[in-house]
């Protein structure tokens, strides 16, 4: 087909979504793939992956599949484009005989613009030879990392999409994810059979949110300060083991808030209860394992706090971006404990596979220097990715001025005698033995343990054999991955992850120059001046938050009468721009971010009436 006018793409983006620009990459994917070409997008959760094959389908003349792993996610999608006057549909499993017929017959009437689909219901014998029928036009694979092996979340099922481009040669075919690495597109690109698709990599960088790690003390006491920086807001709390998600879910319910545990040991029942509960805000706080998240189409999640230290940056990037997808401030605290650390690595080292070992090791040794280090955490987190950080006005920084490290800086300790300690340990350990250890083994020296594998190797005869009782194991450790960040050590990639001394180390133990090193992280909570300088800058706008109280408390009974998501109805950024300007017309609606033609034909007369009555 001849791709559409930009001014109609436009046109349709204001009618159905109430928006009056792209986020960026938008247009230029959906042009790309309006052209008949195979396309990979890379966009950030929250970067508005689905309007790229949602808007496009309203300006094709056919029907567009799309392919997504989770039945909760599909159902939403088909909620909120309906709500939009987008005819949409789904088939799955959940739906009953009747309505799966009532829906095939609105597909051959040509009455679907967008239909969802599982990858096992699309692989069902004669299904392609049925869409191909009828008038199928594109394409989107969401969440498509699924099909990588190599992927966060692989999923054997999505294996079979590679049958797509046999039996639907002539179909374009948009593979969608939020984070995926060069291995994992190359993967993609290679099983569904799109070597000339072109690759849109967007920014990683979300900055609406803030990134926050303390030492994890209380952590019940600590979660509920977080809390009540968010009243009556949505959040998810992310834990590693079934056991602690219940239990840190009973501990919130004593307190009085709407808690609620999820993991895979529930039943599928419960677990599409919960998670409908906490869509519909029936539930405040989820509080779960990494089986919650992908599908979780929920905007206005205000806060993601990690009890537990995840596995690689990967996950914590991916976990952490499931807060403010609708663009509004929010908030990532990691609760750091190096026992965790402890636990990850001893896990790792029971892997029978050696390569996965070393990979594995390598992930963490990444995530402690991120929990630990003491530079600004967005200009980390992108670095890990391969993306130096940028500024509103384009130039390259070294501080984002809204997470912790930016708002309240550690001082730097005279760390010359601690230096000194783990430098000469590390040598001596491999003049006696003549290899090299692991930085965990090194402490375990210096604080005196008595370790079968220090026995085995005499290492208990060392002259810096328990040298360093007076201190904590996990201080060492941090005080060890910081020389590791200035330079002073290498850890080994290449042997095992083993801890050396460089050059520059060694230099610095001759002359017995002072060694600066920032101090351990702390407990300190943020002020009320540093809160409102971060919430500036991560983009909060001034509005009448009696007004908004009133629109959201307005926005609840809509929802409730129609069965739907709040969110569904108007999004909190569109409250609050609505609260912000206090409209007074329906063309001054007109002008807002989220109110298309439909929601103000629904609802325009009803919002103004909030607006009217004094607050």
């Amino acid at each position: 087909m001849t791709p559409p006018t930009p001014d109609l793409l436009l046109t349709k983006l204001k009618e159905h979504f109430g928006f009056s620009e792209f986020r960026p990459l938008q247009r230029e994917i959906m042009e790309e793939t309006l052209a008949g070409r195979d396309a990979l997008a890379l966009l950030p959760t929250g970067g508005g992956k689905s309007l790229c094959y949602q808007l496009p389908a309203l300006v094709r003349p056919g029907l567009t599949i799309v392919v997504s792993p989770l039945i909760a996610l599909m159902k939403d999608q088909v909620d909120g484009l309906l709500e939009n006057g987008v005819s949409a549909a789904y088939l799955n499993s959940s739906l009953s005989e009747k309505d799966s017929k009532e829906t095939w017959r609105q597909l051959y009437r040509g009455a679907i613009k967008i239909l969802y689909l599982s990858p096992e219901r699309l692989l069902l014998e004669g299904m392609f030879q049925t869409l191909a029928s009828l008038q199928l036009e594109f394409v989107a694979v969401d969440e498509a990392h699924c099909i990588s092996s190599w992927g966060h979340d692989f999923r054997p099922e999505y294996r079979a999409l590679k049958s797509l481009r046999e039996y639907l040669p002539n179909v374009p075919i948009l593979a969608l994810t939020a984070s995926a690495t060069e291995r994992v597109r190359t993967d993609i690109l290679e099983m569904l059979s799109m070597p000339d698709a072109r690759t849109f990599l967007a920014s990683f960088n979300r900055p609406n949110l803030s990134y926050r790690i303390i030492p994890r003390l209380a952590a019940i006491k600590q979660i509920c300060e977080v809390l009540a920086d968010h009243p009556g807001e949505s959040g998810i709390i992310y834990c590693l083991s079934r056991a602690r998600t219940e239990s840190v879910a009973e501990d919130l319910l004593k307190k009085g808030i709407k808690a609620a545990a999820y993991h895979a040991g529930l039943s599928a029942e419960q677990r599409n209860r919960r998670q409908e509960q906490f869509v519909q805000d029936e539930i405040q706080v989820m509080v779960a394992t990494i089986a919650f998240g992908m599908g979780v189409d929920k905007p206005d999640v205000r806060f993601v706090i990690h009890h537990d230290l995840p596995k690689n940056i990967e996950s914590y990037y991916q976990e952490t971006g499931r807060a403010g997808r609708d663009g509004l401030p929010s908030e990532c605290v990691l609760l750091y404990s190096s026992g965790d650390a402890a636990k990850l690595r001893n896990f790792i080292d029971q892997a029978s596979d050696q390569t996965e070992r070393e990979i594995s090791g390598r992930q963490l040794t990444r995530l402690l220097q991120f929990a630990e280090g003491s530079e600004c955490r967005r200009v980390s987190l992108l670095r890990y990715f391969s993306e130096e950080y940028r500024n509103n006005a384009g130039e390259i920084t070294l501080s984002c001025g809204a997470c912790d490290n930016c708002l309240t800086p550690r001082d730097e300790v005279d760390a010359t005698e601690v230096t000194h300690k783990i430098l000469s340990c590390v040598l001596r350990i491999n003049k006696q033995s003549g290899f090299s250890v692991g930085l965990a083994h090194v402490v375990d020296v210096l604080t005196g343990a008595q370790s079968e594998k220090i026995k085995r190797w005499g290492h208990d005869s060392l002259s810096t054999y328990g040298v360093g009782k007076g201190r904590a194991k996990s201080e060492w450790l941090y005080y060890g991955r910081e020389l590791v960040s200035s330079g002073l050590l290498r850890i080994n990639h290449e042997r095992f992850n083993v801890i050396e001394v460089t050059n520059e180390g060694l230099t610095r133990l001759k002359n017995k120059n002072p060694v600066l090193l920032r101090a351990p992280l702390v407990s300190s909570g943020l002020s009320s001046e540093k809160r409102t300088e971060q919430r500036k800058r991560l983009g909060a706008i001034e509005y009448d938050t009696a007004l908004f109280e009133k629109l959201r408390f307005w926005r609840s009974g809509v929802a409730k009468n129609k069965g739907l998501p709040a969110y569904m109805i108007f999004s909190d950024a569109t409250l609050q721009a609505v609260a912000a300007s206090k409209p007074s017309s329906l063309r001054a609606l007109e002008g807002i971010s989220g109110i298309g033609e439909k929601k103000l034909a629904l609802y325009g007369e009803a919002l103004l009436e909030v607006v009217k009555v004094p607050s």
